[in-house]
């Protein structure tokens, strides 16, 4: 077990690490430069991963309130709380990405074309239903979870160490349940719209460039390259999303949680928000750019020392 334990310290440092270095790198893009719509949302997407690595579980924000001397009740109920946020957070925010993205590569005489001139406004809209909606959803778990304490109860079901869940009779867990899926469903039904759409127009383009140019000369743009690489966010996404879920209910409905299988649900919600932004870093060209130029410039700083050093 602690081999497994291991490996999702490994994960979860690995994902801030990258997290936080895209937030530094859409920070400061946002703040000096003009940004695309996708990089807004990415911003906040590398924001909501890292809060997910904070409270996903006993890790990191859990040691903090304990060196604090905080209440086991108000920290698991804070925790918890804000990883269902996050969570939620995630989906809708992945969901917004594809539907951008969707819009920006859109032709001009498409219905989707109308929105490009006024997009950035209407992400912010957006953002604020999308937030609004998530913190009071999320609020119900602030009742159903609490201290986990050594006193054997057989209608409480432990979730980490020191946390536990309450047992809520079956209406209010049929209703909790049929608005999370429905919400889900709705989300990833967007997404697979806007994905296959996404493909349609790809495929288009690639043809019709093929057909004018050479196959030798066929280069990615960066526009088929971004769309791409959210096609493949869009769908590694909807995989781990529907594990996770089926985890969860699974769970819930059993009320039952195995170490285990909590260890293996940790996984996959980590998986995500780890390769999502490894996959961003590879796939934009402005960091490659940025990167060349950080070593060409250090390169050449180094040599100035050196050749300064012998006069």
């Amino acid at each position: 077990m602690s081999l497994f334990k291991n490996i999702l310290y490994f994960q979860a440092g690995l994902g801030v690490l990258a997290n936080m270095f895209l937030l530094l790198f859409y920070t400061f893009i946002i703040l000096g430069h003009r940004p695309k719509p996708t990089d807004l949302i990415s911003c906040q997407l590398t924001f909501i991963h890292i809060m997910m690595f904070l409270t996903g579980g006993d890790i990191w924000l859990t040691d903090i309130f304990e060196t604090l001397n905080i209440g086991n009740d108000f920290k698991c109920k804070t925790i918890f709380y804000i990883s269902r946020v996050m969570r939620g957070l995630s989906i809708c925010t992945t969901c917004s990405l594809s539907v951008v993205q969707a819009v920006t590569i859109s032709p001009s005489n498409s219905l989707l074309a109308k929105f490009k001139h006024r997009l950035k406004m209407y992400m912010i809209y957006a953002f604020l239903c999308i937030w609004s909606f998530n913190l009071f959803y999320s609020s119900n778990q602030i009742f159903y979870v609490g201290g986990f304490t050594n006193i054997s109860k057989t209608n409480e079901m432990k979730v980490t160490k020191s946390c536990s869940l309450f047992p809520r009779n079956y209406i209010i867990r049929g209703l909790i349940l049929t608005v999370s899926i429905s919400r889900d469903v709705f989300l990833v039904g967007i997404m697979l719209t806007t994905s296959t759409y996404m493909v349609i127009i790809l495929f288009r383009h690639h043809r019709q460039y093929k057909h004018l140019h050479s196959i030798k000369n066929l280069r990615a743009s960066p526009e088929k390259r971004a769309t791409q690489t959210i096609l493949l966010l869009v769908v590694f996404f909807v995989v781990m999303y529907w594990v996770d879920f089926i985890i969860s209910s699974t769970s819930v409905l059993l009320w039952m949680y195995d170490p285990v299988v909590l260890t293996v649900q940790k996984f996959v919600i980590y998986a995500y928000p780890t390769i999502t932004p490894l996959v961003q870093i590879r796939s934009d060209n402005r960091i490659i750019v940025m990167m060349k130029n950080m070593h060409s410039k250090h390169h050449h700083s180094f040599l100035n020392i050196w050749f300064f050093s012998f006069l």
